[in-house]
Order: structure tokens, then sequence, then C-alpha cells
């Protein structure tokens, strides 16, 4: 990953997390006098450096250049395109004083089409592949083209399942700042004590294990992982455990599995000294184990804080998504140094046992302090990012803007309707509007930081637009079962959508995906305000986003387009027009104009 796509991955999770008007945080630290004159800042001059800042996202973003190692990261080669991979059983060996690591990844793949050049794997510098071994115990000779290495095998047969065996050993990539940055991490506990793990979504598991790393291929048939970790430590990872050996010599060899499909990405390793609880929890689907294995003096707050929170979010989204997507394989959080991921059964959780995002709300409405924002935000990505995934990175806001709308959702299935409008108009204060939330494909981009908030209030517009709640909760339901454990396009979502609900929602998932407008919703009235007068602009040619407007009292259902049109208004629907009302259901600029 460049430098670019790393400051944008920040970015992005900046954003995620809820830190939406801190940019302290971005800064070095500063003197109290510094702290002191920074809580006044002049509005005019935090405009400017917003601006600035945006300005600096659009023209890196208009003039990236992309080489030809992001097409071997991004697409689908032909050295990628005739195997398609059926499980990884990775093994590995991590040692802490050298930070360094040794293992090995089985894939197991089928053969899909009759033209096999060479197979491309992938494994990122400063680590190697030292041998590669097929069916047999044969050694395939290799050559390597930066991050990609191309291993000549024997032809075929159509629909065969073979293996490679894959041995890869070296010096990994630190993370400089997880999970900002990818990575393996060796760091101490708050006792000093040995603590590993490794986050690379975006940049990639072939950050730290040999695989096709490509988020449109999972492994269908599941995954395993086994670590060798020094015996004083616990290891953890997807899944379920299958088996802990201490070897006599130091070391403990644990191998966990899942049996589901997984994204490269979600397979990671935790070794610490871990402690353990477990719940049985009823779902929809019946019987779903839930585990927690926390740093040991975080055993007892564990006990008495996760619980409840977990609870709570899983009644929510399978109230709004469905089922639970891997009961198969359970559910846990393990605890982690940094903030959190959304690793698949084993979501990792840093929030340090408090409400808010590291106590921070970024609606800036208060109701962000009311539960755990790592615990609701990264468990919402089983659903979106977990259980559907999407083939390129491209379409990312598939898993952040819907998860992003989960908490809209949490807090709505909490608090009730009009807390989740609150906080959903609130989180717009981190839209930037700098870039396109979907960039260009084939080339492992990712979009503006925008795909969180911006996408989860498109997503609250569109509802909004329909005015039928248990239609759209059936939609979203109804998603997660057509797609079960699928990887998809942008494409396949937005048609999914726009045909259940019976609209053609094309040309706004065009505007808040594909431009920064933020379309504009002009409207006046004839002088006696029995009609109004309206149309869209600063918008995509062809927008037709239909709006509906209501109070208690009254309801009103227009389609505006770029042209203008009327409506007659009854009663008191012409109260509806109001700017303020129309810009909490609605991320669009509503102007009334004077006639």
């Amino acid at each position: 990953m460049t430098t670019a796509m790393r400051t944008s991955s920040f970015h992005a999770r900046f954003i995620c997390m809820g830190v939406l008007s801190a940019l302290s945080l971005w800064m070095p630290a500063l003197s109290h006098a510094q702290q002191a004159a920074a809580s006044q800042p002049n509005p005019d001059s935090v405009r400017a450096q917003r601006a600035r800042m945006i300005q600096q996202a659009t023209e890196e973003y208009n003039h990236k250049v992309f080489t030809h190692a992001d097409t071997l990261r991004g697409s689908i080669t032909p050295e990628r395109a005739w195997w398609d991979v059926q499980r990884y059983d990775i093994t590995v060996k991590p040692d802490f004083v050298r930070k360094s690591a040794a293992g090995k990844n089985l894939i197991t793949y089928k053969v899909i089409s009759d033209q096999q050049p060479a197979m491309q794997l992938d494994l990122q510098e400063p680590l190697h592949i030292d041998s590669v071994l097929d069916n047999n115990g044969h050694s395939l000779p290799f050559t390597k083209e930066g991050n990609a290495w191309h291993v000549q095998t024997s032809a075929q047969k159509l629909s065969s399942v073979n293996t490679v065996e894959v041995y890869f050993s070296g010096t990994p990539h630190e993370s400089t700042r997880p999970p900002w940055s990818g990575g393996w991490t060796f760091a101490k506990d708050s006792l000093g004590r040995p603590w590993m793990t490794v986050t690379c979504q975006g940049l990639g598991a072939s950050i730290w294990y040999p695989c096709k790393d490509h988020q449109s291929d999972e492994p269908d048939k599941g995954a395993s992982l086994t670590m060798i970790a020094p015996d004083t430590l616990v290891a953890v990872a997807n899944g379920r455990m299958q088996f802990s050996k201490n070897n006599g010599d130091g070391t403990t060899t644990t191998k966990w599995a899942v049996v589901n499909p997984i994204s490269n990405y979600c397979i990671i390793p935790y070794i610490g000294k871990y402690a353990h609880f477990h719940e049985d929890f009823q779902g929809e689907k019946g019987h779903l184990d839930l585990d927690y294995w926390v740093l040991d003096y975080n055993l007892a707050r564990a006990r008495t804080y996760m619980p409840e929170q977990v609870h709570n979010m899983l009644h929510s989204m399978e109230h709004w998504f469905g089922p639970y997507a891997f009961y198969e394989d359970g559910y846990k959080l393990v605890d982690v140094q940094h903030t959190g991921m959304e690793h698949q059964s084993a979501v990792a959780y840093g929030n340090n046992y408090a409400f808010g995002y590291r106590g921070r709300d970024g609606s800036g409405t208060g109701l962000g302090l009311k539960w755990d924002f790592i615990i609701i935000h990264e468990s919402g990505h089983e659903w979106y990012g977990n259980n559907i995934t999407t083939k390129d990175l491209a379409d990312m806001y598939v898993h952040e803007g819907y998860t992003n709308y989960s908490e809209t959702l949490f807090v709505e299935y909490m608090w009730g309707k009009d807390a989740g409008n609150a906080y959903n108009a609130g989180i717009r204060r981190g839209i930037r509007n700098d870039r396109p939330v979907i960039p260009r494909y084939n080339v492992n981009e990712q979009g503006s930081g925008d795909m969180y908030p911006k996408a989860s209030n498109m997503l609250h517009a569109i509802r909004h637009s329909m005015d039928d709640d248990e239609k759209f909760r059936q939609i979203l339901r109804g998603m997660n079962k057509t797609f079960y454990h699928q990887t998809v396009t942008t494409q396949q979502i937005e048609n999914y959508l726009s045909q259940q609900a019976g609209y053609n929602y094309q040309k706004v998932f065009d505007q808040y995906l594909r431009t920064t407008q933020v379309p504009d919703f002009e409207f006046y009235f004839s002088d006696d305000h029995k009609k109004v007068f309206y149309r869209w602009t600063n918008c995509v040619k062809g927008y037709d986003f239909p709006l509906v407007l209501k109070s208690d009292k009254s309801r009103i259902r227009i389609l505006p387009t770029e042209e203008w049109k009327s409506s007659e208004l009854k009663g008191d629907e012409a109260a509806l027009f109001d700017e303020a009302a129309i810009t909490k259901m609605y991320y669009i600029g509503p102007h009334f104009l004077q006639r």
C-alpha cells in the first residue's frame, strides 16, 4: 500500500470511530497554553483549515498515478482467474524478541478454467516465500515481482481440487499505529508482558501470510489458524478452538478454525495473557455461543460490562438485519491494545470498557455516549463486511456505510425513532465531500472516508423517501439472506434495494456515491401558499429523488426533478416545507426562494 493509501485508510477509520471534530488528534501534543488557545478556535480559521484539507485530498485523488503493482494487487489477473480458493490452513510462529515470523499456508483450491498460466500468490515484503510444494510434495519453481509471486504449476484438470503448501519467513512489516496502519504488532500489555496481533484491512492479509489477496475470493470451506507461541501466553483466533498442545520446549501449539467463508483480512492471531468466560445466548437462529477473551487483569470488569452491550447489539442487529451469519463459529470479543476491528467471529475490542468512542460522541448529540461504539459498530460488520463482502475495495461503502447506519438503527432500537434521526443527522459533521465514496476499480483503491457518515445518511434518506419502515427493514434482512456468505458488487446491492423498494434509486446512488455534490432542493410558494414549486439543482443529470415530508397531522409526497414542478397544497401541508425539518430527514441543501 502506498503512503497515500495508508493516509486514506486512516481518514476512513478516523471518521468511523466517531472522532469527527477532534482535529487535535491529527497533530502533535500541545502545551497547556496551546490547548487553552485551541479551545477557543477562530471559526474562520477552522473553516479555512478544513477547506484546505478537503482541497488537498481532492487534488491528491484527481492526480493519483497508479502502477503495475496496484493492478497486480487490485485486479483479477490471468494468474488469479483460473483457480478458486477453497480453504486456507495457516500455521505461524511469531518471535516476540526478534520481531520475526515463520510459517506456512496450505492452500486448497479448485481449478475453474482450462487457461492456466502461472499461479499468482501474494506476500508483502520484507517477508519472503521459502518454498512451494504441490499435492505430491514436489517443489514448484516461482519468480517474484514486487509483492506478487508467480508459481509455475503443472497442467491441472478442470474442476479438480488441489493444494499448494507455501512456506514463508522473515521480519514482517510492523504496524506503526494499529489499526490505522497494517502489519504485526509486537507490544506489551499494561503489566509489561508480551502481546501480539495483526491488523491488515485495506493493506491486505499478504502483509503477514501468503494468499490470494483479493476480496472477491474467500475460502469457501473455511480456514484454520495454528499458532506456535510461548507457553506462558494464550493464543486466540477466529471460530472455535480445535486443540491446544504443550510442546515441552517452552511453546504451545494452538489451533482455531472457522467452517464458514471468511475474508483474508479477518483471519487474525491474538497472543497474550488472556482469560476467558462464556455465555449461552438464545438468538433468532437458536443457540449462539458467546465467548469473551480478555487480558487477565480486565476479567472482572469485562464480566460486568461486556455482556449487556453484546446482548443489546445482537437483539438490535438481528431485528434489523436478520440472524447473525456465523452461528456455527460462535461470536466472541477479544481484548486488544488498539481500538478495535471487525475480525469475523473474533471481534477486536479496545474501547477501554467505556461508552462512546473512547469517551467521545461522533454525533455531537450525547446519544453516542449511551453505548459502546466499538462493540456495536465492529460487531455490525458481521452482517455488512463479513456476511456480505465486496469483491473490490472500491465498493467498501457497502461494509462501512451500512455498518455506520447500523449505529443509527441501534440508537433507534434502544431509544426510539426521534433519537435515531437525531444521531444520523449529527454524524453529518464528519462528511468532507473531498472525494467520491466509490473510487477507481481494480487497483485496490479505497474511497473517501465519507463512505461512513455520507453513505449512512444516503440510506436514511432513502428510508424516509420510501416512508415504509417495515418494508425497509425487510429489505435489509432480505439483503443479508439473498447475499448470504457472498462477495458482491455495489451494482448488485444498488439493484436489490431499488427492486425491493419498488423505485429506481440509481440516480440517488450516483449522486451520493459517485460525486461530491450535495443536491440542492429549491422551492417557493405561490402568493396564497396554496401551491408549491420545486426542483433539484447541483445534482447529476436526471436526478429524481422523491421526497416524503410529514408531521403528525400532514403528509405529502413529491417527485422533484431538474425542471420546475408544482403541487397543490391542502390544509397545513405548506408548513411541511420547513428547511430545518427537511434537513433533519434528508442530507440535502433545502433552499426556500423568496419570490
